[in-house]
């Protein structure tokens, strides 16, 4: 398992990850297209994969600017490896490395993704019109994550 920094290149593999996962599922599968990732690619924001076998496996997105996780989603096919954990961790300590103070996120209710979000330390704040669980970590919770 390698996790390297997302490249525009990449961008075709981490959209089919998107479409292929079973929870969080986009309700109009146009609301993210494959030029949407070019934007949060560039910097100041930031993405990452993870590749087993030299196939692209998973993939993380945050969002400087808004100070949000844009997108953290593994193949189903790869899901319970620990991937989704790798690039969470790697997102997450890059992300208050660069001195922010707090960052967000949404998530189904009722998910294996809620879960996994509360597990890792962030916190629920409140809810999105669209029903998503707003969480938020802040960098003095860095430490809770294992």
């Amino acid at each position: 398992m390698k996790i390297r920094e997302a490249q525009i290149e990449d961008i075709s593999a981490m959209h089919r990850i998107r479409m292929a996962v079973k929870e969080n599922v986009l309700t109009n599968p146009l609301a993210v297209q494959e030029s949407d990732y070019e934007l949060y690619l560039s910097p100041p924001n930031k993405g990452w994969v993870c590749e087993v076998a030299d196939q692209i496996v998973g993939f993380s997105i945050v969002d400087t600017e808004e100070r949000e996780v844009w997108a953290l989603f593994v193949n189903p096919l790869f899901e319970g490896r620990g991937i989704g954990a790798r690039l969470h961790d790697v997102m997450v300590t890059w992300y208050f490395s660069q001195d922010k103070t707090e960052l967000i996120l949404g998530t189904e209710p009722g998910t294996r993704a809620e879960g996994f979000y509360l597990h890792k330390g962030w916190v629920a704040i409140g809810q999105k019109s669209n029903g998503e669980i707003i969480f938020k970590m802040q960098r003095k919770d860095l430490h809770l994550l294992s």
